[in-house]
Formats: C-alpha cells, sequence, structure tokens
C-alpha cells in the first residue's frame, strides 16, 4: 500500500512531512529540540500525521499551524498541545468563512485517497489553542529557538517562522513556487507586500514552503517583494486585478 506521508530529511534533527497525493502538495516540518519538538503545520488530515511524528521523535511535540485553513490544520486533532495567532482564533470557533461542504470538495479534488477514507467523516478542526502568539514570540523547544513572524496578507493571522541560527525560513502559504492565492475576502494584497517586505530583509539561508516545489531559494523572497511593489507601482495590487505569472510562481489578485 502506497504511503500517504512522504519524509524528507533536511539535517538530523528536522523533517519534511509532505502530502504529494493531494493536488495542493503540503509540507509540514518537524523540528527536534533537546527535550521538545515542534510541528508546523499538519496537512489536511486525511491521513494519522501523528503516526509519522512518533516515529521521528519521542520527545512531546507542540503542534504550530502558520494559519488555520483546513490544509494545515488537518492533524491538529492528534496535538493537543497547539499555537495559533490571535487574528486567527474565531477561525478555531466556529467562523470559518467557507463552508465545510465547499471544503470537503477541495479535500477530495484532484486527490489519490487512501483507502477507507471517508469524506463524510472529515471535519474541520475546531479548539482553543494552549498559546495565543504574537508578532515576534520565540517558540524555545530547549536548544534550538524559532520565531514567529506575523506576515498577513494571504490571511489574517499567517504567521512564518524564523530559526536564525541556521537561517531557516519556513515560509507558510505568503512563498512557494506556483500560484500564490491572494484573492480571497480574507486575503490583503496591501499586507502581502509588508510581509514579503520583512522576510526579504532577513538573511534567509534556506527557505521551506508550505506547497509544491522544495527546490526553491532565497533569492524568490526578493523577485517576489520587488514584483508586489511594481504591481503596487501599477495600481494594480487589490482585488480583482487578475492572475500575474512569472515563470515559477505568479499571484493571483
Amino acid at each position: 500500500m502506497k504511503n500517504w506521508f512522504t519524509i524528507d530529511e533536511i539535517d538530523a534533527n528536522t523533517y519534511i512531512i509532505s502530502e504529494y497525493r493531494h493536488w495542493e502538495e503540503t509540507h509540514c516540518y518537524l523540528l527536534i529540540g533537546d527535550t521538545r519538538s515542534l510541528l508546523i503545520d499538519t496537512g489536511l488530515g486525511i491521513s494519522n500525521i501523528y503516526e509519522e511524528v512518533v516515529k521521528l521523535t519521542n520527545k512531546p511535540v507542540t503542534a504550530v499551524a502558520t494559519h488555520i485553513h483546513w490544509d494545515h490544520i488537518g492533524g491538529h486533532k492528534y496535538f493537543p498541545d497547539f499555537y495559533a495567532h490571535a487574528d486567527e482564533l474565531e477561525w478555531l470557533n466556529g467562523r470559518f468563512p467557507l463552508s465545510i461542504e465547499t471544503i470537503k470538495d477541495m479535500v477530495v479534488d484532484r486527490c489519490d485517497l487512501p483507502e477507507g477514507f471517508c469524506v463524510n467523516d472529515y471535519e474541520f478542526f475546531q479548539g482553543m489553542p494552549t498559546k495565543v502568539l504574537t508578532d515576534h514570540d520565540i517558540i524555545d523547544i530547549d536548544g534550538r529557538k524559532i520565531e514567529a513572524l506575523h506576515t498577513p496578507g494571504h490571511s489574517p493571522g499567517h504567521l512564518c517562522f524564523w530559526e536564525k541560527s541556521k537561517g531557516y525560513l519556513f515560509t507558510g502559504d505568503l512563498v512557494y513556487k506556483d500560484i500564490l492565492f491572494a484573492y480571497y475576502p480574507s486575503t490583503d494584497p496591501q499586507a502581502y507586500l509588508e510581509s514579503l517586505e520583512e522576510v526579504a530583509a532577513l538573511p534567509v539561508k534556506k527557505v521551506f514552503p508550505a506547497h509544491h516545489s522544495l527546490d526553491i531559494k532565497p533569492e524568490i523572497l526578493i523577485r517576489m517583494r520587488d514584483t508586489f511593489r511594481d504591481l503596487k507601482e501599477a495600481g494594480k495590487l487589490r482585488h480583482g486585478s487578475g492572475t500575474f505569472n512569472y515563470g515559477d510562481w505568479g499571484v493571483w489578485l
């Protein structure tokens, strides 16, 4: 039987847990500290990500979401210790702007579903985090410190995670190769540019996106920032202005 998850090693204490059998190709990241571990995003919830995590670490795991969308919090039900940003708490409490029927349609779209999965049983995770994150909070997992950067644009409470000591930037849905989504009513194209300005200024050595190709270099941060600047200058950095393609990435506004 084919595995739902694909595991890749970044270094001895950092792993990528990917869902390549779904069109979104979501990547989650397990960071192992001396006594604790941090799981950045938990995927779609189609298969049990906890079973993969415990193969890689026996240390207590805190889950953290780059943002409260179904493809990033689907496995949160396995991690009672989880953090979320203050601006998206209501999405964890019954006020997510899309219906569960719409979410279910996207969960099964263009997807090689595992045997036994029934979309009728799929639920959008709800709950209260053990910690509410704000901009520049430090998550200390003993031996590793990860800074939560509030980077809205794709969503109001979107977070990137910056591990300064390694130069690792986990970008969530702010930065990846393919079409960036900034057209939903809950997105903010102007805030997106401000967030790109922030991450492009960091001394990033490696970029780790939440979707699609892992062959992504820090220079893309500069290219995206500069392009968003150009769109703003042209009066196009707004909802409804269309989809713009730039080779290895694009944006839907």
